[in-house]
């Protein structure tokens, strides 16, 4: 049982990174009022897309925190940091794309002074900034976590862990050199290198599950 949860977790975990590099291939650029009213049905379905990936990455988390248990239990902590991200990033994904879209619609038909349109529309761009940066922390915090566990019990091959903190490493350069991984394109690299993990992850699980 303990190896089927493994290999379905890893499934999972597979599964959900390859939605969300779906869902940053879709994201469009922002722009201003009249554009996210236009591009209103693509904002809506590329974020809704990206909150149902959620639920399998989260999956595959516990499935993998799981398999790394020690006596310690830090691979549960590295858990539910890492559904602390989640839970940001559903909440970016639902005001971004769910919420302001269809909020700036309906003002389309009433006159609205303009500087209240613009004021709303920052308003939410904070908040999506602000829910990347949590996302962004707690997912690195898990990964690091994870990692030194998969170099210390061995329970999945050490090419993972180091990969892991090679991304890290890699992520850390990009922060001193002044990089923004929370505008689109900052964030689909961000997203690229965390699919990168968690997919290679997930096939290790997959095979793991699948070993006698």
């Amino acid at each position: 049982m303990h190896k089927t949860f493994t290999k379905v977790s890893g499934v999972s975990l597979c599964f959900g990174s390859l939605i969300s590099v779906i869902t940053m291939t879709l994201h469009p650029a922002g722009g201003g009022v009249e554009h996210i009213i236009r591009i209103q049905n693509v904002l809506v379905f590329s974020h809704s897309l990206g909150i149902a990936c959620l639920p399998f990455m989260g999956f595959g988390a516990l499935g993998l925190s799981c398999l790394l248990q020690t006596n310690s239990k830090t691979s549960l902590l590295s858990f539910f940091v890492f559904c602390l991200g989640l839970v940001a990033a559903m909440i970016a994904a639902a005001v971004n794309g769910l919420v302001l879209p269809q909020f700036l619609s309906d003002l389309t038909a009433r006159p609205v002074e303009k500087s209240i349109v613009n004021a709303i529309v920052s308003y939410g761009h904070h908040i999506n900034v602000s829910m990347a940066n949590i996302f962004i922390f707690a997912t690195c915090i898990s990964i690091l976590i994870w990692c030194l566990l998969v170099i210390q019990t061995q329970k999945l091959p050490k090419a993972s862990g180091y990969l892991g903190l090679s991304l890290l490493g890699f992520g850390l350069i990009c922060l001193l050199t002044k990089a923004n991984f929370t505008d689109l394109y900052g964030f689909r690299i961000f997203v690229a290198g965390l699919a990168t993990w968690l997919t290679t992850t997930g096939i290790q699980m997959i095979m793991k599950g699948k070993s006698k």
